[in-house]
């Protein structure tokens, strides 16, 4: 009691003197331990009621019920914390705790309901669904989890599941506040503002009447008063606006546009399984039949263990986190013009009812929903005070929502998807005169510092779920789809370019015969004369078999692969090569001299040599070095080959190659960056020794790669196609590996076990080796070989649209972008003629968002008195990225001095160095009538016959 009524300080004293207590009590030892933790929560010590849970999970004679409690509350706790460290890392603990408390109560519906909203928040939609299936399922009568399932169901642009969702929370609790947000939110997207404003009222109706007994009466007078406050500037404002709109709205007759959804008196009495049972996806068709006929909707919900607890309180900031995952992307699926406060509370509101712990009635639960707006109304409202309900925006939506979160989180594609202003005014199909107009009209009191170039609509990328087909496993072990050319004519064929384009990834055999190129100048022994000093990074790593992973130190199977970077010169790394094999031929040569040696010999003469290693000489080798444990070899990679003076007879040679294949061609969307991108727009060799590794890993920003094998030895390829790299993105994630930023070498039986196919195939030399858009892939040596890669962009719809999505994803995992994509694109709009529909509407709406941005921005600027000086941009000139976060600045750089340099840095880094912007240069690339001029004139360009969709 004194722990709900803020009484801290003395709980604290009452719970220690339990401990003393020696006679027979209601609770042991370790449950009033549990409590002195949870009142460590409750007052945000985290540290103190981590180590106090932690503890707790030491002990043997902790009961299986208090274990799950323990685990359920630190699971919760990483969720929620920011202190407790890096995002990721935190929902990874979370999760495993909270399947550990479901370990140990398997009963337990609230950690299971935790565990969905967990999931929930990392975007796995599916495994929440099904985590909320068995909630209801454990505990039927919860409409904190029915509540939750309506936000998927309209995240997923599913209104009629989530209104039934929302019903079912609302007659489980008819106070249940957020539900009747949320509800309200569902039906205003819908242009049904009758039943929105029912709804909001009875959000609001409770909030100033709440039971509670005499011992709290004081401190609730309180606490209703500050809550006031924030509802009359949200729900109470909102609910004054809406009055004004129906006063004034026709009366409603038979020729009136057909409503979306049902009134909120037939959703009452809808007969919630017949409707659920109409379900088009597979999934979600299970969830809500089990939960209907397990569920009753009329009347008080059955008793529910563990969950008529409170919440501990949940700082402000980490609420609107959590309101912003799941309510932003939301408004990218419907066309809400909400007040952002409206979105806070409605989240904020589902977050109260959370933890439980035993034996505390549902009254306090109802009153630590007062609690969360007594923690965050007076923060959220403050600062939108300005904003005109009348005329929203989702940009102001976005801001309010992330003004707490960091800047390169995700902001949904939202930009232009919310309000009728933005929905009516931003398409692709305006002009640059009537974007300025619309813009004109955006809020400019916050900074508009989120923005996407997706498409308006468009789901946050995130990991997808694997295909749901089981496969055999011959299909775990498909065919590399191959091609062998007899001669130039096949080379240049317009087949072999559609060939590699339907394949996730394609062996095209005897190239180099076909077209004669010298693959010579690509030699050691060539690079070595031609420029000796010239540098090599080289890859310190452990020797093991292409199909395996260890751990040395442990003895096991591992994802991890480990190596250690360095530099030396190609003359350097030439030797250690050639010293290498002449290594290998002592090994072999004791055992039959005569003829081994011949054979290695003969497989090795020189380095201009195509011949790959003979198979019975890799046997005699692969035996050798598995005796040697740790064996340690050097990788020289990233060769830079960019520069024509020091490598023109090699760069020239390239030229033989089909257009679709070279570095440099018209229909390579890297050729119009404009700029060099190393690796990527220009040619990289990597010099080999067996056993050197190129760890797993999709190309930068997903662009196809080219990869020729200049022999003398072979390569081991592995890949895994595009559609199942959220698989392997999880599996990396359960090995606690960083996908983008780790280095993984996958097990494959762990791919397997998922389901995940992989293409395993040798490349020999003189073979180009083409990987398509999105396609996961490791490489490891068979011999010694140097090989030579670089990036190309079909321009093709498919590739503009992986690359853009990773371009986003990438802001979410604070992972640079290589390729600048808004800068690519409007290079593409002055280059090319597009006669590709889908193609063209890409990127015309990426340079709808960045113009729009780019105006937006400028506005907010002139309203802060600061000067924007046009600098204009240099032949060549590379693309700016912000010096804090590194994501791309596009037109409007902000300079500041740091360390006798001239930084750029994008809008939210600059605020955040100086929230004025004073102290800091605001300099122009393009002066506006250029990008309007650009804007303006790129347009679908109409050709006889059908335009080719890729």
């Amino acid at each position: 009691m004194l722990k709900h009524c803020g009484e801290f300080h003395i709980a604290l004293k009452h719970l220690q003197l339990a401990l003393l207590y020696t006679y027979p009590s209601t609770f042991s030892e370790l449950q009033v331990k549990f409590q002195i933790a949870h009142l460590y929560e409750t007052q945000n010590k985290h540290k103190a009621a981590k180590d106090g849970y932690e503890f707790l999970l030491k002990e043997k004679n902790i009961s299986l019920e208090l274990k799950a409690d323990v685990y359920r509350q630190l699971g919760w706790m990483y969720h929620c914390v920011e202190c407790l460290g890096e995002k990721k890392e935190r929902e990874t603990y979370a999760l495993n705790f909270l399947q550990k408390s479901i370990e140990a109560d398997p009963k337990s519906g609230q950690s299971l309901y935790l565990l969905g909203r967990c999931y929930a928040g990392i975007n796995k939609v599916h495994d929440a669904f099904l985590a909320y299936r068995n909630s209801v399922e454990k505990s039927e009568g919860n409409a904190d989890t029915w509540c939750s399932i309506g936000v998927l169901y309209q995240q997923q642009n599913q209104p009629t599941d989530a209104l039934q969702a929302y019903i079912c929370a609302v007659q489980l609790d008819k106070d249940h506040k957020a539900a009747w947000t949320n509800l309200g939110i569902l039906y205003e997207s819908c242009g049904q503002l009758r039943d929105a404003y029912a709804c909001y009222l009875n959000a609001t109706k409770q909030i100033s009447f709440q039971k509670t007994s005499s011992l709290f009466r004081r401190k609730q007078v309180i606490r209703m008063k500050k809550d006031s406050i924030g509802l009359s500037k949200g729900l109470t404002q909102r609910i004054k606006f809406l009055e004004v709109q129906l006063s004034q709205a026709p009366l409603p007759s038979i020729t009136s546009k057909r409503r979306t959804l049902c009134s909120i008196e037939e959703a009452w009495n809808l007969p919630i399984s017949l409707e659920m049972n109409s379900r088009q996806q597979q999934t979600a068709q299970m969830l809500p039949r089990q939960m209907a006929k397990q569920s009753p909707v009329q009347g008080p919900p059955p008793p529910y263990p563990h969950s008529q607890l409170s919440q501990s309180p949940i700082p402000a900031k980490r609420i609107k986190e959590d309101g912003q995952q799941e309510l932003v992307q939301h408004n990218n699926q419907t066309a809400t013009q909400l007040h952002p406060n409206l979105m806070n509370i409605s989240e904020t509101l589902s977050q109260r009812n959370l933890i439980a712990m035993p034996g505390e009635s549902k009254k306090i639960s109802e009153q630590s929903v007062v609690d969360t707006f007594d923690d965050i109304s007076n923060d959220i409202y403050k600062q939108n005070e300005t904003i005109k309900l009348e005329r929203l925006s989702q940009d102001a939506i976005s801001n309010n929502l992330n003004e707490d979160s960091k800047h390169n989180e995700f902001n949904g594609g939202g930009s232009d998807a919310s309000s009728d202003l933005t929905t009516t005014s931003f398409k692709i199909q305006m002009d640059s005169k009537q974007l300025m107009a619309s813009v004109k009209l955006l809020p400019i009191d916050e900074p508009p510092v989120h923005f996407t170039i997706l498409q308006v609509n468009a789901p946050p990328p995130s990991p997808p779920d694997c295909p749901p087909q089981k496969l055999t496993r011959d299909q775990l072990l498909p065919p590399t789809p191959s091609v062998h050319l007899e001669n130039k004519k096949n080379a240049f064929s317009p087949q072999l370019q559609e060939f590699c384009l339907k394949h996730p990834i394609a062996v095209v055999r005897g190239l180099a015969g076909a077209l004669k190129l010298d693959l010579g100048l690509f030699s050691t022994k060539t690079l070595v004369e031609a420029n000796p000093e010239h540098s090599v990074e080289v890859r310190t790593q452990v020797h093991q078999s292409p199909d395996e992973n260890w751990d040395t130190s442990q003895g096991k199977r591992v994802w991890a692969c480990i190596s250690h970077r360095s530099h030396t010169t190609i003359a350097k790394y030439a030797q250690y090569q050639a010293s290498s094999f002449q290594d290998s031929l002592k090994l072999v040569l004791p055992q039959d001299e005569s003829d081994k040696g011949f054979q290695g010999s003969q497989a090795m003469s020189d380095s201009d040599s195509k011949d790959s290693v003979s198979n019975s000489t890799n046997i005699v080798l692969k035996r050798k070095k598995n005796k040697i444990n740790s064996k340690m070899l050097r990788f020289g990679t990233n060769v830079d080959l960019s520069d024509e003076r020091k490598w023109k007879p090699q760069l020239t040679e390239l030229q033989k190659l089909p257009a679709f294949a070279r570095v440099i061609s018209a229909a390579n969307m890297l050729s119009h960056v404009g700029h060099v991108i190393l690796g990527m727009n220009t040619v990289q060799l990597y010099m080999k020794v067996p056993g050197s590794r190129t760890p797993g890993h999709q190309e930068n920003n997903n662009f196809c790669s080219i990869n020729i094998n200049i022999g003398p030895g072979d390569c081991e390829w592995f890949a895994v196609p595009d559609a199942y790299w959220g698989g392997v993105h999880n599996l990396c994630e359960k090995n606690n590996i960083s996908y983008l930023h780790g280095s993984w070498w996958p097990v494959l039986e762990d791919l397997y076990k998922e389901n995940i196919p992989v293409y395993r195939f040798i490349q020999k030399p003189g073979d180009l080796v083409w990987v398509n858009a999105g396609c996961v892939h490791w490489v490891q040596s068979v011999g010694w070989c140097n090989n030579i890669a670089w990036n190309v962009g079909p321009l093709t719809a498919r590739q503009y649209s992986l690359a853009i999505e990773r371009y986003e994803w990438n802001k979410v995992q604070a992972f640079k972008s290589i390729v600048p994509m808004v800068h690519l694109s409007w290079n593409l709009a002055r280059n090319i003629k597009v006669s590709d529909t889908k193609l063209f509407e890409l990127i015309k709406m990426c340079l709808l968002q960045t113009l729009k941005n780019v105006l937006h921005i400028q506005e907010y600027v002139k309203s802060k008195g600061v000067e924007i000086r046009f600098n204009g941009r240099g032949k060549n000139e590379a693309s700016h990225y912000c010096g804090q976060c590194e994501v791309e600045v596009f037109n409007v750089l902000f300079v500041k001095e740091q360390e006798k340099r001239h930084v750029v840095h994008c809008l939210s880094c600059a605020l955040k160095l100086s929230p004025s912007l004073q102290g800091i240069v605001c300099l122009e690339e393009y002066r506006l009538s250029e990008l309007q001029h650009v804007y303006d004139s790129f347009s679908l360009h109409r050709t006889q016959g059908l335009a080719y969709t890729q």
